[in-house]
């Protein structure tokens, strides 16, 4: 019985002994984690829908937003169910308050079926300028499947609109969310789409004016003459659904 007591007792010294640290290990992650965390909110990012409400948009050329953009899940979307010609009773396009240079844009988005819309940055809100494309360039968002637009090849979506074609097209179906990534800058653009660069072309010189003069926005003087501005998510009369929209300046 003796042996046996000296036995137990060992054991029972030895949890004793592993219990500490087990604990400390324990403290360890979760310190790891929580340091993580920091860093995924600290790093830049500012978030320009809090998914919940509006705040930070407007209607281009007016104040306050139309009833028919709308957010639920988390989502902003565009309710069509009042449509007015292309675009929708008390919907339009809308502009983020702020304007931006020189920034990295991250939003997922998707479509309705057979629908069409755009992410139009670098845009000019003045009176001068009826819609946002009258300033700024377009990264399309389309069914690339039914849409009379996917026909021509600079319409697709992730396209530079009516200018540069995506390298390979990687769109997902109506319905399905999409991730789209904007890298803009005084001389050069970049467009992603689902984690592949598609679009790079130089927004500035003389190749970019030649550019233009050969488009559907030769005629607009103003046109893709800004390298910075603010950001606009289309009312082209078809149901669209944003979230997840942040942006990242960076170093000029």
């Amino acid at each position: 019985m003796q042996h046996t007591f000296l036995v137990t007792a060992f054991f029972s010294l030895l949890l004793v002994a592993c219990g500490p640290t087990e604990s400390a290990t324990a403290k360890t992650d979760v310190t790891t984690d929580a340091t993580s965390v920091e860093q995924e909110t600290n790093d830049g990012w500012t978030t320009l829908f809090n998914g919940e409400d509006l705040t930070g948009w407007h209607k281009y050329g007016a104040e306050g937003i139309g009833s028919a953009w709308k957010v639920a899940d988390g989502a902003i979307y565009l309710d069509v169910s009042d449509k007015d010609g292309w675009q929708t009773n008390n919907g339009g396009d809308i502009v983020t308050d702020e304007a931006y240079e020189n920034y990295e844009l991250e939003l997922d988005w998707k479509i309705g079926e057979c629908g069409n819309s755009g992410i139009i940055y670098n845009v000019q809100e003045t009176a001068d300028y009826e819609y946002p494309w009258k300033t700024g360039p377009e990264m399309q968002v389309l069914d690339n499947t039914c849409h009379p637009d996917a026909e021509i090849t600079t319409h697709r979506a992730g396209d530079l609109y009516d200018m540069v074609s995506v390298r390979e097209e990687n769109v997902k179906p109506a319905g399905e969310w999409n991730t789209a990534k904007l890298v803009v800058t005084d001389g050069k653009v970049e467009h992603w789409l689902n984690g592949e660069m598609q679009v790079s072309y130089a927004n500035t010189g003389d190749d970019w004016k030649a550019m233009i003069a050969d488009s559907k926005f030769k005629d607009m003087p103003d046109w893709g003459m800004f390298t910075g501005g603010k950001i606009s998510l289309q009312d082209h009369g078809n149901p669209v659904w944003f979230r997840n929209i942040r942006l990242r300046q960076l170093s000029k």
